[in-house]
């Protein structure tokens, strides 16, 4: 599933070529994804032009001079691609702007979605409204993590994936950003020092800039929209790499927690 670099590497993608422009189609080419398309998304859309784009944790937000806000998910396989030539089987959503660019989202496993509120009832939106900071925003920092873990016996790995502590982290930075920081992740979450949980927050951002720098990490179908692939799994430092050296020589051991892979350093790790 495309995870938080690779959506704010779509945005980055999509920014220069939808920014200031009107568009001039906006159309589906089924009914529905994950959940059926706005029945007004054509009409409010089309002759609209977009203002900004943005993302919140996961999502991909398309702001217009309308006031309506077209949120995007990408699910397990959903891309945008730009100027796409032929049309695939999956380009389940086509735009065109005023300045002749073509965008199609596609979607093989119809996982994502797209839904269309006004942006001045974005924060309210039932996804959003229960979220916890931005990891890569100022109000993620050591004593918020300090006071929202407070008390919690959960695992650190778990309270980092909960999307109302912090929004937006997946599996693959959590496990990353804990070996940065050199967290156990079976840690119970309320007992890490607040000065530990400063470097955590700090390899959280470096991780996630790291990742978005390298245009993501492509796992299975994510491909970023100009058709090149996300190079950061190249620098996993254990994630996907359980019985390889950690960048320590220590072997990278893996175990399952709640269905999801934990890959996780024992020395550099221990508590």
């Amino acid at each position: 599933m495309p995870e938080l670099p690779e959506v704010e590497t779509t945005v980055r993608g999509l920014t220069p070529v939808l920014s200031g422009q009107r568009l001039t189609l906006v159309e589906t080419r089924r009914a529905d994804l994950r959940r059926a398309f706005p029945v007004d998304l054509r009409q409010r859309m089309t002759g609209a032009v977009v203002t900004s784009l943005g993302r919140r944790a996961k999502y991909g937000l398309i702001d217009t001079d309308r006031g309506d806000t077209m949120i995007f998910h990408l699910g397990m396989s959903g891309r945008w691609r730009i100027d796409p030539g032929e049309a695939q089987p999956h380009d389940h959503l086509v735009i065109e702007t005023e300045a002749g660019r073509r965008l199609a989202l596609n979607d093989a496993r119809r996982f994502g979605f797209v839904d269309l509120v006004r942006t001045t009832a974005l924060d309210a939106y039932p996804p959003f409204a229960a979220m916890g900071p931005e990891p890569l925003g100022p109000a993620l920092t050591g004593a918020y993590l300090h006071d929202a873990l407070k008390g919690r016996a959960a695992p650190i790995k778990a309270m980092l994936l909960d999307q109302q502590i912090v929004a937006g982290l997946g599996n693959i930075y959590v496990c990353e950003a804990l070996n940065v920081a050199g967290i156990a992740p079976g840690r119970a979450g309320g007992q890490i020092a607040r000065a530990r949980l400063d470097r955590l927050v700090e390899a959280i951002r470096s991780v996630l800039e790291a990742a978005i720098a390298a245009g993501g990490s492509s796992l299975r179908d994510y491909v970023r929209p100009d058709g090149e692939l996300g190079y950061f799994s190249k620098e996993w430092r254990v994630y996907g790499r359980e019985g390889e050296g950690c960048p320590c020589g220590t072997t990278v051991q893996r175990r399952v927690d709640s269905g999801r892979s934990t890959f996780w350093c024992p020395a550099c790790q221990k508590g």
